[in-house]
This record gives C-alpha cells, sequence and structure tokens, in this order.
C-alpha cells in the first residue's frame, strides 16, 4: 500500500521557466489581436508623422516646467473668479426644478417667436391697443410673472 501525501510541494518556476511563459503568454495575445495591434501601429504612425509623438515625448520631459506653467495660470484671478462662476451656476441650477426651467424655457422660446413675428408687422401700438392687450390673459400672466420676479429679485439685492 501507498503512503498518505503529508506535505504539498508548490512547484517553484526559475526566471528563465518565468520568461518562456510570459513570451508564450504574450505570444498567444499578439495571434489574438493583429487586427488590434495593426491599427495601433497605424494610428502610432500617423501621430509619428505628424510630430505629435516627439511634441508629447518633449511634454513629458518638461513636465515639471509644465505643471509649474500650468498652476500658475490656474491661480490667476479671471481663472478663479471663471471656477467660482461655474461653481455657483451649477449650485444655482441644481436648486431650480427642472420642470420649472423647462417651462420658463419653453415660454422664453414661444415669447421670443411672438417678438419676431410682431417685429415683421407694421401695425403701431397706441394707448388703446395697450390696455386692450393688459385685458389680454397671456399678456397679463406675462406681465404678473414680471413683476413678481422683478419684486423676488429686489428682496434679494437687499
Amino acid at each position: 500500500m501507498a503512503s498518505p501525501i503529508n506535505t504539498i510541494r508548490k512547484q517553484q518556476l526559475t526566471e528563465k521557466q518565468i520568461m518562456e511563459q510570459n513570451l508564450d503568454n504574450l505570444k498567444l495575445l499578439l495571434s489574438e489581436n493583429q487586427d488590434t495591434i495593426n491599427q495601433l501601429f497605424s494610428i502610432l504612425n500617423e501621430l509619428n508623422n505628424i510630430g505629435a509623438l516627439e511634441a508629447a515625448s518633449k511634454l513629458l520631459e518638461a513636465k515639471e516646467e509644465v505643471a509649474e506653467i500650468a498652476l500658475n495660470q490656474l491661480n490667476r484671478e479671471p481663472t478663479t473668479n471663471m471656477i467660482n462662476n461655474i461653481m455657483s451656476t451649477a449650485s444655482v441650477l441644481s436648486a431650480i426644478d427642472p420642470e420649472t426651467t423647462k417651462k420658463l424655457v419653453d415660454s422664453l422660446t414661444n415669447g421670443l417667436d411672438e417678438a419676431k413675428n410682431a417685429v415683421n408687422n407694421d401695425e403701431k401700438i397706441g394707448i388703446f391697443t395697450l390696455l386692450k392687450l393688459l385685458d389680454d390673459p397671456d399678456v397679463n400672466r406675462g406681465l404678473k410673472f414680471g413683476f413678481h420676479f422683478l419684486k423676488g429679485f429686489g428682496k434679494s439685492l437687499k
């Protein structure tokens, strides 16, 4: 009868065996992805022809100087103002209900269409026409919205 196995020995690969195994894996990978590799070399060749690879290489060599220039540009007042304005605008937009925004944009579009049509019309607006327009529910709704907007806007300016 055979003796029982008491220990399991893990086979240790030599450095040469590991390199051969890595080469075999690389050959398999190259053969499986030949089209992709051909495209990659084609792209690299085009980048080299237009000088982009050399530019990227020089950029990487000068990475510390480039980083310093970029940081100096970011620390300029106009840049920090722009970043602060973008953040403030994003904050305001995130606070507004999307349905309200959609309704306002749609109303603005319709208002611009009406205004464009009115510009093409040579009809003058007199006092009586103005009074009639105040009775128009759409005009009245727009004026009411505008006045309340101005009231809220003015309160926030205090």
